[in-house]
């Protein structure tokens, strides 16, 4: 009889328990009367605000720039800040400034949260992970700081918290805001500033830290590992194909680029064809695009950012991989080969299982709000992919939701920051190897 380890080390399931750690306390902080500014929120809009916050999503069921005091802003920007980096990364921070040496079970939930091959050079990852978020994130708060204290009206010391607070957000691909009245960042449409310093961070950060790391070391393209170079050309290419078709489909249309000054149209394009890689922010009315624009922001909220990033989706890599998985079919190839590399089974084995449980979880969570909400079909589909690929683009309906359906997206919110594999992997009990390989079957397929 075989007996089961009861203590087996699961990684996955000690990433689930940090996020839920800091969730919790992302909850019980912003419930003090001293967080927000008149009566305390609801204990679900507190749940609903953390979680929001910790999974980088930027959905929000109270306005964050008036309903909150700075403090509780500052909370949440440090939920933000946090959630973006991820558990492990600001644990090992902890433990380096302790200067506590990093075992190897923390160097493994490591790996398992930026998905690398091996633990090799993990705790080096991690401060290269941290100098390069402080230097970006320092850089542009400066930059959004200036330019928020000329625009707002605002004294220094309150304008650079604002450069703080949504260059954190925006690098995080978080999408809070703190403009006021759910506006996000429409009032500086015309901008150029804020209208291309935003999308920067937002891309910068989608990237993942991988890619970023990679890029400062090799400092050549042909150096860069294979990895890099597929999440870098699926990012550029989606960001080209996003760019062309907002500025196709909306240049006409009055409640969107058809009200924006003729030279402003070009990186208001650009910025809402970015902003469904996960951003959540957006200086066009998300309720007013087309319905052509609007199915074609939730495919790219649905494919979401790269590994190893502050954003959610299924990521560029999976979406690659099925692309170069189909080509080679269609080709009669039985190797998927890209770059003169071969892709190994086990790799799109494990993108077909991620894009099928998430195709599956968005069905599910739509069908709900559909008998929970009273909205179109439009609006709760819309709202279930942007809660799932940690977004934050709205239709409008988050502040109206029902406690079930608040309940609901707060699931879907975290089950996408996490992974849905990470959350299959951290509750799956993996039976035992027998050994035993079945004979091989044929089946009809198409």
């Amino acid at each position: 009889m075989v007996v089961r380890d009861k203590t087996t080390f699961n990684p996955a399931k000690i990433l689930v328990l940090g996020f839920l750690s800091l969730i919790l306390i992302g909850t019980i902080l912003l419930s003090l009367p001293i967080a927000v500014n008149g009566d305390r929120v609801p204990l679900l809009d507190a749940i609903f605000t953390a979680t929001s916050a910790v999974c980088v999503t930027g959905l929000v069921v109270v306005d964050t720039g008036t309903t909150f005091t700075m403090f509780g802003q500052t909370v949440i920007m440090v939920l933000i800040q946090m959630g973006g980096l991820g558990f492990m990364t600001v644990a090992t921070l902890i433990f380096m400034a302790l200067g506590r040496k990093i075992t190897l079970k923390e160097r493994i939930v490591i790996q398992q949260q930026f998905n690398q091959f091996d633990l090799q050079g993990l705790v080096r990852l991690v401060k290269y992970i941290i100098f390069l978020t402080l230097i970006v994130e320092g850089i542009a708060a400066i930059i959004l700081g200036f330019r928020f204290t000329q625009l707002l009206d605002l004294d220094y010391a309150t304008g650079m918290f604002y450069g703080l607070f949504h260059s954190i957000s925006a690098f995080s691909n978080a999408g809070f805001d703190i403009i006021g009245e759910y506006r996000s960042l429409t009032p500086f449409v015309e901008d150029p500033i804020i209208s291309i310093i935003i999308p920067l961070l937002f891309i910068f950060g989608g990237l993942g830290f991988t890619v970023l790391v990679d890029l400062k070391r090799s400092r050549n393209l042909k150096r860069l590992s294979f990895h890099s170079k597929v999440s870098l050309l699926i990012t550029s290419i989606l960001l080209v194909i996003g760019f062309f078709v907002v500025l196709i489909l909306e240049w006409n249309n009055p409640e969107t680029l058809g009200a924006v000054d003729s030279g402003s149209k070009i990186w208001s394009a650009f910025f809402t064809g970015a902003t469904p890689r996960t951003a959540g922010y957006n200086v066009l009315p998300t309720d007013e695009l087309t319905n052509p624009t609007t199915l074609f922001l939730m495919v790219l909220m649905f494919i979401g950012a790269s590994p190893a990033s502050t954003g959610g989706g299924i990521k560029t890599t999976t979406f690659g991989t099925l692309l170069l998985t189909v080509n080679a079919v269609i080709r009669g190839t039985h190797d998927v080969n890209f770059l003169e590399r071969r892709i190994p089974y086990s790799l799109i084995n494990k993108a077909l299982a991620i894009i099928f449980i998430s195709l599956v979880l968005v069905f599910i969570v739509a069908t709900l709000l559909m008998i929970t909400e009273n909205a179109t079909f439009e609006e709760t589909l819309f709202e279930t992919i942007s809660a799932f690929g940690t977004v934050g683009l709205s239709k409008g309906i988050t502040p109206n939701l029902t406690p079930v359906g608040k309940a609901i997206v707060i699931v879907t919110m975290f089950i996408g920051r996490l992974g849905p594999l990470t959350l299959a992997f951290a509750f799956a009990r993996g039976k035992e190897k027998t050994g035993v390989r079945y004979p091989e079957e044929r089946l009809l397929i198409g």
